[in-house]
Protein backbone atom coordinates (compact mmCIF):
# COMPACT_ATOMS: atom_id res chain seq x y z
CA UNK A 1 0.00 0.00 0.00
CA UNK A 2 2.47 2.72 1.30
CA UNK A 3 4.45 1.37 -2.20
CA UNK A 4 1.68 2.95 -4.04
CA UNK A 5 1.70 5.97 -2.37
CA UNK A 6 5.40 6.53 -3.27
CA UNK A 7 4.63 5.96 -6.90
CA UNK A 8 2.37 8.92 -6.57
CA UNK A 9 5.22 11.12 -5.18
CA UNK A 10 3.63 11.37 -2.54
CA UNK A 11 4.15 15.05 -0.47
CA UNK A 12 5.67 15.63 2.79
CA UNK A 13 4.65 18.67 4.92
CA UNK A 14 7.44 19.92 7.70
CA UNK A 15 6.10 22.29 10.66
CA UNK A 16 8.45 24.21 12.46
CA UNK A 17 7.67 25.84 15.41
CA UNK A 18 9.87 28.90 15.53
CA UNK A 19 10.58 31.40 19.03
CA UNK A 20 13.71 33.57 19.06
CA UNK A 21 14.94 31.55 15.85
CA UNK A 22 15.45 34.61 13.15
CA UNK A 23 18.85 33.40 12.50
CA UNK A 24 18.34 29.53 12.43
CA UNK A 25 15.19 29.70 10.21
CA UNK A 26 17.32 30.77 6.64
CA UNK A 27 19.52 27.89 7.38
CA UNK A 28 16.82 25.39 8.24
CA UNK A 29 15.50 26.27 5.05
CA UNK A 30 18.55 25.75 3.39
CA UNK A 31 19.03 22.34 4.79
CA UNK A 32 15.63 21.19 4.50
CA UNK A 33 15.31 22.83 0.77
CA UNK A 34 18.36 20.14 0.21
CA UNK A 35 17.30 16.85 1.81
CA UNK A 36 14.55 17.15 -0.01
CA UNK A 37 15.62 17.80 -3.48
CA UNK A 38 17.90 14.91 -2.57
CA UNK A 39 15.05 12.96 -1.89
CA UNK A 40 12.95 13.91 -4.89
CA UNK A 41 9.95 14.38 -3.18
CA UNK A 42 7.61 16.80 -3.24
CA UNK A 43 7.07 19.05 0.05
CA UNK A 44 5.56 22.18 1.85
CA UNK A 45 7.29 23.71 4.38
CA UNK A 46 5.72 25.47 7.40
CA UNK A 47 7.12 27.92 9.80
CA UNK A 48 5.10 28.89 12.39
CA UNK A 49 6.05 31.94 14.06
CA UNK A 50 4.80 31.51 17.56
CA UNK A 51 4.82 34.91 18.94
CA UNK A 52 8.65 35.30 18.87
CA UNK A 53 9.94 39.03 19.80
CA UNK A 54 12.91 38.56 17.15
CA UNK A 55 12.21 39.12 13.49
CA UNK A 56 11.45 35.98 12.53
CA UNK A 57 8.03 37.07 11.02
CA UNK A 58 9.69 38.95 8.48
CA UNK A 59 12.53 36.57 7.92
CA UNK A 60 9.74 33.87 7.49
CA UNK A 61 7.91 36.51 5.09
CA UNK A 62 11.37 37.07 2.63
CA UNK A 63 11.54 33.60 2.56
CA UNK A 64 7.55 32.98 1.24
CA UNK A 65 7.94 35.95 -1.45
CA UNK A 66 10.89 33.48 -3.37
CA UNK A 67 9.59 29.73 -2.64
CA UNK A 68 5.95 28.40 -3.07
CA UNK A 69 6.72 25.57 -1.21
CA UNK A 70 7.12 27.40 1.87
CA UNK A 71 4.01 28.81 3.94
CA UNK A 72 4.66 30.98 7.23
CA UNK A 73 2.06 31.61 10.38
CA UNK A 74 2.18 34.07 12.61
CA UNK A 75 0.17 33.47 16.35
CA UNK A 76 -1.29 36.61 17.69
CA UNK A 77 1.06 35.53 20.85
CA UNK A 78 3.50 33.09 22.21
CA UNK A 79 1.12 30.17 22.72
CA UNK A 80 3.85 27.18 23.10
CA UNK A 81 5.65 24.51 20.99
CA UNK A 82 2.56 22.09 20.87
CA UNK A 83 0.28 24.56 20.24
CA UNK A 84 2.39 26.09 16.99
CA UNK A 85 2.55 22.32 15.80
CA UNK A 86 -1.05 21.89 16.31
CA UNK A 87 -1.46 24.90 14.15
CA UNK A 88 1.28 23.82 11.59
CA UNK A 89 -0.80 20.26 11.59
CA UNK A 90 -4.09 22.01 10.93
CA UNK A 91 -3.01 23.63 8.15
CA UNK A 92 -0.48 20.82 6.25
CA UNK A 93 -1.89 19.20 3.58
CA UNK A 94 0.86 16.41 2.87
CA UNK A 95 0.77 12.61 3.01
CA UNK A 96 3.07 12.84 6.27
CA UNK A 97 3.81 16.05 8.16
CA UNK A 98 7.50 16.30 10.12
CA UNK A 99 7.64 17.70 13.61
CA UNK A 100 10.86 19.79 13.54
CA UNK A 101 11.81 22.83 16.22
CA UNK A 102 13.20 25.63 14.55
CA UNK A 103 16.69 26.15 16.70
CA UNK A 104 18.32 23.60 14.55
CA UNK A 105 18.95 20.44 17.32
CA UNK A 106 16.48 18.60 15.17
CA UNK A 107 18.80 17.55 12.04
CA UNK A 108 17.16 17.90 8.84
CA UNK A 109 19.46 15.58 7.77
CA UNK A 110 17.78 12.63 9.38
CA UNK A 111 14.31 12.99 7.56
CA UNK A 112 15.17 10.85 4.70
CA UNK A 113 15.62 7.60 7.85
CA UNK A 114 11.79 8.80 8.53
CA UNK A 115 10.95 8.93 5.54
CA UNK A 116 12.48 5.68 4.39
CA UNK A 117 10.60 3.89 7.85
CA UNK A 118 7.62 5.14 6.68
CA UNK A 119 7.90 3.46 2.90
CA UNK A 120 8.23 0.48 4.72
CA UNK A 121 5.06 0.49 6.23
CA UNK A 122 5.24 2.56 10.02
CA UNK A 123 2.31 5.02 10.72
CA UNK A 124 4.73 7.00 13.05
CA UNK A 125 8.78 7.34 12.57
CA UNK A 126 10.15 9.51 15.39
CA UNK A 127 13.69 9.77 16.51
CA UNK A 128 15.40 8.66 19.56
CA UNK A 129 18.06 11.15 21.10
CA UNK A 130 20.96 8.44 21.84
CA UNK A 131 23.22 11.02 22.62
CA UNK A 132 22.68 15.29 23.28
CA UNK A 133 25.27 17.91 22.97
CA UNK A 134 24.57 19.38 26.53
CA UNK A 135 26.21 19.82 29.93
CA UNK A 136 26.49 16.11 31.95
CA UNK A 137 23.84 17.20 34.38
CA UNK A 138 21.47 17.92 32.00
CA UNK A 139 22.36 14.41 29.69
CA UNK A 140 21.74 12.47 33.12
CA UNK A 141 18.61 14.41 34.50
CA UNK A 142 16.96 13.85 30.78
CA UNK A 143 17.74 9.97 30.46
CA UNK A 144 16.09 10.13 34.09
CA UNK A 145 12.86 11.80 33.30
CA UNK A 146 11.99 9.78 30.20
CA UNK A 147 12.57 6.44 32.25
CA UNK A 148 10.59 7.59 34.88
CA UNK A 149 7.56 9.08 32.62
CA UNK A 150 7.73 5.65 30.94
CA UNK A 151 7.73 3.76 33.73
CA UNK A 152 4.44 5.66 35.43
CA UNK A 153 2.92 5.99 32.17
CA UNK A 154 -0.55 4.02 31.63
CA UNK A 155 0.32 3.63 27.80
CA UNK A 156 3.72 2.81 26.52
CA UNK A 157 5.92 6.09 25.70
CA UNK A 158 9.20 5.47 24.20
CA UNK A 159 12.27 6.85 25.87
CA UNK A 160 14.48 9.71 24.78
CA UNK A 161 11.87 10.45 21.75
CA UNK A 162 10.86 14.38 21.61
CA UNK A 163 8.87 15.98 18.96
CA UNK A 164 10.87 15.60 16.11
CA UNK A 165 8.94 12.71 14.05
CA UNK A 166 7.16 11.68 10.69
CA UNK A 167 3.47 11.04 11.04
CA UNK A 168 1.36 9.25 8.90
CA UNK A 169 -1.72 11.74 6.80
CA UNK A 170 -4.63 9.15 8.74
CA UNK A 171 -2.77 8.94 12.45
CA UNK A 172 -2.42 12.89 11.75
CA UNK A 173 -6.91 12.70 11.17
CA UNK A 174 -6.61 11.12 14.58
CA UNK A 175 -4.68 13.78 16.18
CA UNK A 176 -6.61 16.48 15.02
CA UNK A 177 -9.49 14.52 16.72
CA UNK A 178 -8.75 14.98 19.91
CA UNK A 179 -9.84 17.98 21.78
CA UNK A 180 -7.94 18.35 24.75
CA UNK A 181 -6.56 21.77 24.94
CA UNK A 182 -3.30 20.75 27.32
CA UNK A 183 -1.07 19.22 24.51
CA UNK A 184 1.56 17.14 24.77
CA UNK A 185 2.57 15.87 21.48
CA UNK A 186 4.66 13.38 22.06
CA UNK A 187 1.89 11.44 24.78
CA UNK A 188 -0.93 11.98 22.23
CA UNK A 189 1.48 10.40 19.35
CA UNK A 190 1.82 7.22 21.77
CA UNK A 191 -1.67 7.09 22.92
CA UNK A 192 -3.21 7.11 19.10
CA UNK A 193 -1.12 3.87 18.26
CA UNK A 194 -1.00 2.60 14.96
CA UNK A 195 2.16 1.20 14.01
CA UNK A 196 5.51 2.89 15.80
CA UNK A 197 9.28 2.89 15.49
CA UNK A 198 12.26 4.97 16.44
CA UNK A 199 15.36 6.00 14.75
CA UNK A 200 18.02 7.13 16.70
CA UNK A 201 19.83 10.82 16.24
CA UNK A 202 22.30 13.18 17.74
CA UNK A 203 20.69 15.93 19.01
CA UNK A 204 23.47 18.67 18.67
CA UNK A 205 23.40 22.20 20.79
CA UNK A 206 21.29 25.03 19.88
CA UNK A 207 23.24 27.08 16.84
CA UNK A 208 22.16 30.39 17.58
CA UNK A 209 20.94 32.32 20.98
CA UNK A 210 20.15 30.23 24.16
CA UNK A 211 17.31 27.88 24.78
CA UNK A 212 14.39 29.25 26.73
CA UNK A 213 14.32 26.05 28.83
CA UNK A 214 15.68 25.89 31.94
CA UNK A 215 15.16 24.01 35.70
CA UNK A 216 11.76 25.26 35.77
CA UNK A 217 10.05 24.51 32.81
CA UNK A 218 11.91 21.53 32.50
CA UNK A 219 10.13 21.21 35.99
CA UNK A 220 7.07 22.20 33.99
CA UNK A 221 7.45 20.07 31.12
CA UNK A 222 7.98 17.00 33.51
CA UNK A 223 4.84 17.57 35.01
CA UNK A 224 2.56 18.32 32.54
CA UNK A 225 3.77 14.41 30.91
CA UNK A 226 3.23 12.53 33.74
CA UNK A 227 0.05 14.50 35.57
CA UNK A 228 -1.13 13.98 31.27
CA UNK A 229 -0.54 10.13 31.04
CA UNK A 230 -0.27 8.79 34.74
CA UNK A 231 -3.02 8.23 37.43
CA UNK A 232 0.48 6.33 39.56
CA UNK A 233 0.47 9.53 41.81
CA UNK A 234 -2.91 9.42 42.81
CA UNK A 235 -2.84 5.86 43.75
CA UNK A 236 0.33 6.05 45.47
CA UNK A 237 -1.18 8.62 47.36
CA UNK A 238 -3.95 6.27 48.49
CA UNK A 239 -1.76 3.47 49.23
CA UNK A 240 0.48 6.20 51.53
CA UNK A 241 -2.46 6.63 53.22
CA UNK A 242 -3.57 3.29 53.93
CA UNK A 243 -0.11 2.71 54.93
CA UNK A 244 0.30 5.27 57.26
CA UNK A 245 -3.58 4.84 58.66
CA UNK A 246 -2.09 1.25 59.97
CA UNK A 247 0.62 2.22 61.12
CA UNK A 248 -1.01 5.04 62.79
CA UNK A 249 -3.51 1.69 64.32
CA UNK A 250 -0.50 0.16 65.75
CA UNK A 251 1.14 3.48 67.18
CA UNK A 252 -2.07 4.08 68.91
CA UNK A 253 -2.29 0.54 70.30
CA UNK A 254 1.21 0.20 71.07
CA UNK A 255 1.21 3.17 73.10
CA UNK A 256 -2.02 2.66 74.81
CA UNK A 257 -0.63 -1.25 75.74
CA UNK A 258 2.39 0.57 77.26
CA UNK A 259 0.47 2.78 79.11
CA UNK A 260 -1.09 0.19 80.95
CA UNK A 261 1.81 -2.11 81.00
CA UNK A 262 4.96 0.13 81.39
CA UNK A 263 4.05 3.69 82.08
CA UNK A 264 7.27 4.00 82.78
CA UNK A 265 8.27 3.91 79.51
CA UNK A 266 6.32 5.84 77.58
CA UNK A 267 7.96 8.72 75.91
CA UNK A 268 7.52 11.91 77.58
CA UNK A 269 7.27 15.43 76.28
CA UNK A 270 5.95 16.68 72.69
CA UNK A 271 8.52 14.77 70.44
CA UNK A 272 6.46 11.74 69.20
CA UNK A 273 3.53 13.56 68.92
CA UNK A 274 5.80 17.05 66.83
CA UNK A 275 7.09 14.03 64.50
CA UNK A 276 3.52 12.17 63.90
CA UNK A 277 1.79 15.47 63.03
CA UNK A 278 4.34 16.89 60.98
CA UNK A 279 4.39 13.43 59.27
CA UNK A 280 0.41 13.21 58.38
CA UNK A 281 0.73 17.19 57.54
CA UNK A 282 3.46 16.78 55.01
CA UNK A 283 1.45 13.71 53.62
CA UNK A 284 -2.06 15.82 52.88
CA UNK A 285 0.01 18.76 51.65
CA UNK A 286 1.73 16.34 49.30
CA UNK A 287 -1.85 14.67 48.31
CA UNK A 288 -3.21 17.99 48.28
CA UNK A 289 -0.33 18.94 45.69
CA UNK A 290 -0.92 15.77 43.23
CA UNK A 291 -4.93 16.59 43.10
CA UNK A 292 -4.56 20.39 42.43
CA UNK A 293 -2.35 19.63 39.27
CA UNK A 294 -5.02 17.20 38.07
CA UNK A 295 -7.85 20.43 39.06
CA UNK A 296 -5.19 22.74 36.67
CA UNK A 297 -5.64 20.20 33.52
CA UNK A 298 -9.50 20.33 34.23
CA UNK A 299 -9.68 23.59 34.77
CA UNK A 300 -7.48 24.33 31.36
CA UNK A 301 -9.67 21.90 29.65
CA UNK A 302 -13.22 23.13 31.20
CA UNK A 303 -12.37 26.69 29.53
CA UNK A 304 -12.62 25.48 25.80
CA UNK A 305 -10.47 28.13 25.17
CA UNK A 306 -8.96 27.80 21.42
CA UNK A 307 -5.68 26.29 20.92
CA UNK A 308 -3.76 29.35 19.28
CA UNK A 309 -4.54 32.50 17.21
CA UNK A 310 -3.32 32.42 14.05
CA UNK A 311 -2.56 36.20 13.15
CA UNK A 312 -1.70 35.78 9.58
CA UNK A 313 -1.45 33.02 6.94
CA UNK A 314 1.41 33.93 4.46
CA UNK A 315 1.23 32.48 1.26
CA UNK A 316 3.41 32.99 -1.65
CA UNK A 317 2.08 35.15 -4.15
CA UNK A 318 3.49 35.68 -7.74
Amino acid sequence: MRKNIAAKKSTLSVVIACYKDAQAIPIMYERLKKTFHEMKVAYEIIFVNDGSPDDSEHVIRQIVKKDKHVIGISHSRNFGSQMAFTSGIDLATGDAVVLMDGDLQDPPEIIPLFYEQWQKGYDVVYGVRVKREAPLMMQVLYKVFYRIFHSLSYITIPVDAGDFSLIDRKVMEELKKLPERDRFIRGLRAWVGFRQTGVPYIRPERMFGKSTNNLIKNFQWATKSIFSFSYVPLQAMTLLSLAVFFLSALGICWQVGLRIVRPDLTPPGISAVLIVILFLGSVQLLGISFLGEYLIKIFEEVKQRPMYIRKEIIRYER
